[in-house]
């Protein structure tokens, strides 16, 4: 049965995976893999160098386009999760209905589709977590110390995928320290344990390691591995705004656009029961409260993408409110409605963008992206045969001048940095940004532009706050160029007669 839904949800995702070159952060992973680069430039924390040595692994692989193996990676990442959380239920339960309903309710949940969709790193960290609180579900039964062994290798490769992993290691921590004051494990396994966290998190400890010999700062190499270059106001924010809040609640019901929800509820009261495996239902309750908190409480821009660990908990409880129901309901009337309800978000998501768009909803995007409709393009999570951003890069390339310079912003930087290096169209453009660049480009900056705008065609992606440079925003003028923005000298103000 784990073979049967890893291969169902292999299937959905395969057909949803887009097929090459993606906007902002995702773009950006395309071209560190194409890079072999497992560091990255915008701190440790940002990383992630688990995921980039298996995608450059994918990469290797000489069957179709680049783009799409590494999109797959995440495709193939997600159909892992999913049918782990189908084992962790039916393990746990012993009944294999409310377990395929939590696989279900995770698969189609929008967030997580959408990140199988393209590459992303938090479907391959959502598959190593949910093999741990597998393996700790076996512990908290058996007390066999080789379940502990394998958790603290799981949790080290899945910090080595992405530092999200911490909240969980305070947890087992926290678990294995109450084992240790009531003797239920002796400390000499313990030495054990942190040998196999280290090894799982070897290369994330590589990093580090090598950052702090090259540095010789043993505090800012620890701080980028915690937060980041620029994060660390947002990691440790405690204010909110009612416009985060409503956000936040918004990310949540778009996530389960089903009366299903309510059985979450159901599975909260049957944690309070106490059992052979009252532990493992502590650490669930545990860890679902840390991780909404977190994320609620984050202020990225993406932070709807760090619901995805709550998800994935809440689907599991959501299993266990269907055993309860079913346990106290017996009427099969019920459960035929509790598995429609599971697929009603397929629904809502291939109707939402109409429905938006007839509203009038203004979405909390740009909307002003070439070859990008954003009710489409967000609100379904699916990217099925989407090409928008190689589109883009395309056009843009054929519009810009001989030896010209594109000032691109994060959004599109990472398709022009595709076509141009995967594709090997135009070398002889350079596409520049505050973080990464085209080989040989001209530095990022004022200074710069002032001695290249009259020798060389130049050009923005964007003429608007936020995404073109203020310092070409504040001082040139624009003439529109197919997809782009010719940047020009500003017209001098007419003399007073």
């Amino acid at each position: 049965m784990y073979v049967a839904v890893l291969v169902a949800a292999g299937l959905l995702y395969g057909l949803s995976c887009a097929p090459g070159a993606l906007w902002q952060d995702s773009g950006l992973i395309q071209y560190r893999v194409w890079h072999h680069d497992i560091e990255g430039f915008l701190g440790l924390a940002i990383s992630h160098p688990l995921y980039y040595l298996v995608a450059i692994g994918a990469k290797l692989v000489p069957l179709g386009a680049f783009g799409h193996r590494v999109n797959l990676v995440s495709a193939l990442a997600a159909a892992v999760a999913v049918a782990n959380v189908f084992l962790l239920v039916r393990l746990w339960l012993g009944k294999s209905f409310p377990a395929v309903i939590a696989a279900v309710t995770l698969a189609v949940s929008h967030t997580f589709w959408r990140h199988a969709s393209i590459a992303e790193t938090y479907t391959l960290w959502t598959a190593l977590f949910s093999a741990e609180l597998v393996v700790l579900l076996q512990y908290t039964r058996t007390r066999r110390i080789g379940w502990l062994y394998a958790l603290a290798l799981l949790n080290g490769l899945a910090i080595a995928v992405h530092m999200i992993a911490s909240i969980p290691l305070l947890c087992y921590a926290a678990y294995v320290a109450l084992l240790l004051v009531r003797k239920k494990v002796r400390a000499k396994p313990l030495l054990v344990l942190v040998l196999f966290w280290v090894l799982g998190a070897l290369p994330f400890v590589y990093l580090i390691v090598k950052n702090m010999v090259a540095s010789g700062d043993v505090l800012g190499t620890l701080a980028s591995a915690a937060f980041g270059h620029r994060w660390q106001a947002d990691v440790l924010n405690t204010s909110l705004s009612w416009r985060i809040i409503g956000e936040n609640l918004a990310f949540v019901l778009l996530n389960f656009p089903t009366p299903n929800l309510l059985l979450c509820a159901v599975g909260l009261y049957a944690l309070h029961k106490k059992g052979p495996t009252s532990a493992f239902r502590n650490i669930i309750l545990a860890l679902m409260v840390l991780f909404f908190v977190f994320a609620f409480r984050y202020t990225v821009s993406d932070r709807y993408a760090f619901f995805i660990p709550f998800y994935c908990v809440t689907c599991v409880v959501i299993g266990l409110g269907v055993e309860t129901l079913r346990l106290r309901l017996r009427q099969r009337a019920v459960l035929y409605a509790v598995a429609a309800f599971s697929l009603l978000p397929v629904v809502v998501y291939a109707a939402a963008p109409q429905a938006a768009r007839r509203l009038n909803l203004k979405m909390p995007t740009r909307q002003n992206v070439p070859y990008r409709d954003d009710y489409e393009y967000f609100l379904k999570p699916w990217k099925t045969g989407y090409q928008g951003a190689e589109r883009f890069a395309e056009e843009a390339l054929d519009v810009a001048g001989a030896d010209s310079v594109i000032y691109a912003d994060t959004t599109t930087v990472g398709p022009l940095l595709y076509v141009q290096e995967v594709k090997r169209k135009r070398p002889d453009v350079s596409i520049v940004t505050g973080i990464v660049a085209s080989a040989g480009a001209p530095a990022y900056g004022e200074q710069t532009l002032k001695s290249l705008i009259a020798s060389r065609p130049c050009y923005v992606t964007s003429t608007s706050a936020g995404y073109c440079p203020a310092f070409i925003l504040d001082n040139y003028d624009f003439i529109r160029a197919g997809v782009l923005w010719r940047v020009v000298q500003r017209a001098a103000p007419a003399e007073a007669q």
